[in-house]
């Protein structure tokens, strides 16, 4: 009589089930499992069952027993994309023309049925939305004449003074007076760029750049100056070093702190190069530290401000991917060039609105911020991560990906023969929003493979549709 065929056992069964709902993503890496008395009482089966089919799934590299908390999907480590190389744009100066590719591009954002990919912003659930109605109700209860007259410039005093406190995480030792409050970071780059800039004249940014300063450069008549840079370290310093040795720059304007799009991080070291190698010029440095607050490590990094001691640095940031995109709460220490751009905030938005800045401030001072900020880091490094893997799991090979240690950005250079602009078409077609290469430069023809991803949004299933669609499209034009 032949062998009776192998029937499971019973944690053998269970264990399989369990299995099955982690390979197919019901339970997904770092999700914990019901404990044991749960899971006992769910499958009828006694608690040394479970016990057995947990054993189980842990000896062949499922889960993962954490003492004191319970059992978990273990993350399974997927093969790591390679990083873009450094970039190399064109030596000479050039107008901007990005424009026009760029309304394409955002008009899409407006549209709610799209999977957004393309915007930098935090989803509003990652945000203290609530908090920020309540500190903003209670104050258009309290304010009186104060809501609705002018706040001049400098701007609010009870932000420039929050603020002048926070500037000792950078690295500094600001005073409010240090401070002018702008509407937005944008605002702030632009006023600084009218300060020390004319017509025509010349700005070394990082390539890629974000768009929206090109967008500047572009409004201002001025030429923009790409230096090479690196997805880990940011601008290269030699090749700036020999840019300015052969050309008038009238200021270098960089995002030192996880730059948009890449997401890199310049070492202190080169911050500190970089802020010398200026003063010794004269050439003024203005630095947007936007993503500052968005570091995935145990540290903030110093700003190049904090290296400043001539005043030649004009540094910008803004509450639009902390807090409240809406808001639009900025601020510029622009060291020497202060009684200029205070007298062009004047002339150009006249004050930055009262409520929204006293909401912040009041935010700050009761000490909420930087619990948000851990919360939010947090979020944001797992979404980054889960991009990421998608990245690896559905593009075309040859494609690669940088590492952003900071911010809720993923710069994806795809092979070749894939053309972002037409890639960013048939995704629209299909429901997704996605930011095309080209409008990260001043020269329409670079970074005609490349995207950049958002990953703002808390992943659901929803967006793991979205990552896979895109991966499926982008392989059919590869």
């Amino acid at each position: 009589m032949g062998a009776l065929a192998h029937r499971p056992k019973l944690y053998e069964q269970v264990a399989e089930r369990l299995g099955d709902a982690i390979s197919a993503g019901t339970l997904r890496a770092g999700d914990r499992l019901p404990s044991v008395r749960q899971l006992s009482l769910r499958e009828r089966v006694s608690i040394s069952t479970v016990l057995q089919a947990y054993l189980h799934l842990e000896s062949v590299g499922l889960i993962e027993t954490r003492p004191q908390s319970g059992h978990y999907v273990r993350r399974r480590e997927r093969p790591r994309l390679a990083e873009p190389l450094v970039s190399r744009p064109a030596a000479a100066a050039t107008p901007v023309t990005v424009s026009a590719l760029v309304a394409r591009v955002y008009r899409s954002a407006r549209d709610s049925r799209l999977v957004q990919f393309g915007t930098a912003s935090p989803a509003p659930e990652l945000l203290p939305t609530r908090r920020l109605y309540r500190e903003l109700n209670a104050l258009t209860r309290e304010a009186g004449d104060t809501g609705i007259l002018y706040d001049l410039p400098p701007g609010c005093p009870e932000l420039r003074q929050q603020l002048a406190r926070r500037s000792l995480d950078w690295g500094c030792a600001l005073s409010p007076e240090d401070f002018i409050t702008t509407c937005g970071a944008s605002e702030a780059i632009n006023l600084c760029l009218l300060a020390v800039a004319r017509t025509g004249d010349t700005i070394a940014i990082e390539s890629p750049a974000y768009y929206g300063t090109l967008q500047a450069i572009e409004a201002l008549g001025l030429r923009a100056l790409e230096i090479p840079s690196s997805p880990r370290s940011g601008m290269e310093l030699d090749a700036l070093q020999a840019a300015l040795e052969r050309r008038r720059v009238a200021a270098v304007l960089v995002v030192p702190s996880f730059s948009n799009p890449v997401g890199s991080c310049m070492p202190e070291e080169n911050r500190r190069r970089l802020v010398a190698m200026l003063a010794e010029r004269d050439v003024p440095l203005i630095e947007d530290d936007i993503y500052g607050d968005l570091h995935f490590g145990s540290e903030r990094p110093r700003t190049c401000k904090a290296f400043d001691t001539t005043g030649n640095v004009m540094l910008c940031g803004s509450f639009s991917k902390t807090l409240a995109p809406g808001f639009r709460v900025g601020f510029v220490a622009p060291g020497r060039f202060r009684e200029r751009v205070e007298l062009l905030k004047f002339s150009h938005t006249v004050a930055t609105a009262t409520l929204p800045q006293l909401t912040i401030a009041r935010f700050l001072q009761e000490g909420g911020y930087d619990r948000h900020l851990r919360a939010l880091r947090r979020r944001l490094a797992a979404q980054v991560e889960r991009m990421a893997e998608a990245v690896a799991e559905h593009f075309p090979e040859g494609t690669r990906v940088a590492r952003p240690l900071g911010s809720s950005l993923l710069w994806v250079e795809l092979p070749p023969r894939v053309d972002a602009l037409e890639l960013h078409a048939k995704a629209l077609e299909a429901g997704v929003s996605i930011a095309p290469g080209p409008i990260f430069s001043a020269r329409p023809d670079s970074y005609r493979n490349f995207i950049r991803l958002s990953c703002g949004h808390p992943w659901t299933p929803r967006i793991e549709g979205a990552m896979s669609t895109l991966g499926s499209l982008a392989r059919s034009l590869a």
